[in-house]
C-alpha cells in the first residue's frame, strides 16, 4: 500500500503544476526567462527556467547548473506551498563575492505524477527483487519507468538548446546538477551515467529509501549501482547531504553506506562532501537555508584535488 506521505508527495507535484503553470516567477536579481513547453522525445513536455545573473552576458562564457523541481527554486508565492529554495539569491551573493565563477541556472519543472518515475534511477530496479520490483514499478513509477529518458532529454535535447542560445561553458568541468530529495537521487546517477557530461552533483536531502517508509531493498539497491558506477573522483566533485527531522530523520543510515562507498572509491574531502544538518527537515526553506553550501562546493573555481 501506498504510503500517507508519499500520497502527499504526489499530491503536492499535482498542486504545483497546476497552481504555478501561468504564473512566471520573480527574482530578487538578476531576470528569469521562461522557454514554456519545451518539447522532447523522450518525455513529456515541460517548463524550463533559466536564471540569469545581473551583467549577462558580460562577454564572458557562464558555467551552467542545471536544477530539478524547476516550479520550487526561485519564489515562494508561486509554489504550492509557499516555500521557495532562493537559490537566485545565493547564487547572485556568491557570484557577488567573487566565491564561485558566473553561472546561470536552468530549472527544469517536474512532471506531476510522474515525478519519481522520471527521478528514480532506472537501473537501480536491476537488483531489486519481488515481489517489491513489481508492486514499486506499480505504486510508484505509475507503471513506466523513466529516468534514463529523462536525462537522455536533458543531456541530448536540453544541454544542446542551451549551450546554442545562451552564453555558456559546455564542458563537463563547468557543467553541474543538484536537486533534492529524489532530485537528489537522479543527480547523483546522472554523474554516473554520463561522467562526460556532468562535472560535479549535489544531491540535498537523498531519498535513498525511495518511497515514504524506511526500507533496505531499495537503497541496497543504490549501494550496488554506486559500488560499480560511480564516476571517478580525478575528476568529479560530489556533494550530499540530510537533515534530522521529518522524512529527513531516516536518512542518515543509509548515508553512511553510501558513503563507505564514496570513501573506498577514492574521494577526498577536495572534491566530495557528506554533511548532516541538525534539526533540519525535508522542505524548501531549509534548504533555502544552507544552499550556498553546495553552490560554493559545485561552482567553486577551485579544481578537485
Amino acid at each position: 500500500m501506498k504510503s500517507f506521505l508519499f500520497l502527499c508527495s504526489l499530491l503536492f507535484a499535482l498542486q504545483a503544476n497546476q497552481t504555478s503553470a501561468q504564473t512566471l516567477a520573480k527574482v530578487s536579481s538578476g531576470r528569469l526567462e521562461r522557454i514554456s513547453n519545451f518539447p522532447s522525445k523522450f518525455v513529456d513536455a515541460r517548463h524550463v527556467e533559466v536564471w540569469l545573473p545581473d551583467g549577462y552576458p558580460d562577454g564572458k562564457p557562464y558555467k551552467v547548473l542545471y536544477m530539478h523541481d524547476g516550479q520550487m527554486l526561485f519564489d515562494a508565492s508561486t509554489t504550492w506551498n509557499k516555500q521557495a529554495w532562493n537559490v537566485d539569491a545565493s547564487l547572485a551573493d556568491l557570484i557577488a563575492k567573487k566565491v564561485v565563477a558566473n553561472t546561470i541556472i536552468v530549472g527544469i519543472w517536474n512532471n506531476g505524477k510522474y515525478r519519481h518515475s522520471e527521478y528514480f534511477p532506472q537501473k537501480f530496479l536491476t537488483t531489486v527483487g519481488e515481489p517489491l520490483r513489481s508492486q514499486f514499478i506499480k505504486d510508484y513509477l505509475q507503471n513506466k519507468p523513466q529516468s534514463d529518458n529523462y536525462l537522455k532529454f536533458i543531456v541530448r535535447e536540453l544541454k544542446p538548446y542551451i549551450d546554442q542560445h545562451y552564453a555558456t561553458r559546455p564542458e563537463k568541468e563547468h557543467t553541474a546538477m543538484m536537486g533534492s530529495s529524489m532530485g537528489g537521487m537522479i543527480s547523483v546517477y546522472a554523474m554516473n551515467e554520463y561522467p562526460d557530461v556532468f562535472g560535479s552533483v549535489a544531491g540535498v536531502s537523498v531519498a535513498w529509501i525511495s518511497m515514504g517508509k524506511p526500507n533496505f531493498e531499495l537503497p541496497l539497491a543504490a549501494f550496488n549501482y554506486l559500488q560499480r558506477h560511480l564516476a571517478s573522483p580525478e575528476d568529479h566533485k560530489l556533494y550530499m547531504d540530510h537533515g534530522t527531522t521529518e522524512m529527513d530523520q531516516w536518512y542518515g543510515t543509509y548515508q553512511q553506506f553510501v558513503d563507505e562507498i564514496v570513501r573506498d572509491k577514492g574521494y577526498t574531502s577536495a572534491n566530495w562532501r557528506s554533511m548532516q544538518f541538525e534539526k533540519t527537515g525535508h522542505n524548501e526553506n531549509d534548504w533555502a537555508k544552507r544552499v550556498a553550501i553546495p553552490l560554493q562546493f559545485l561552482l567553486s573555481t577551485n579544481k578537485p584535488q
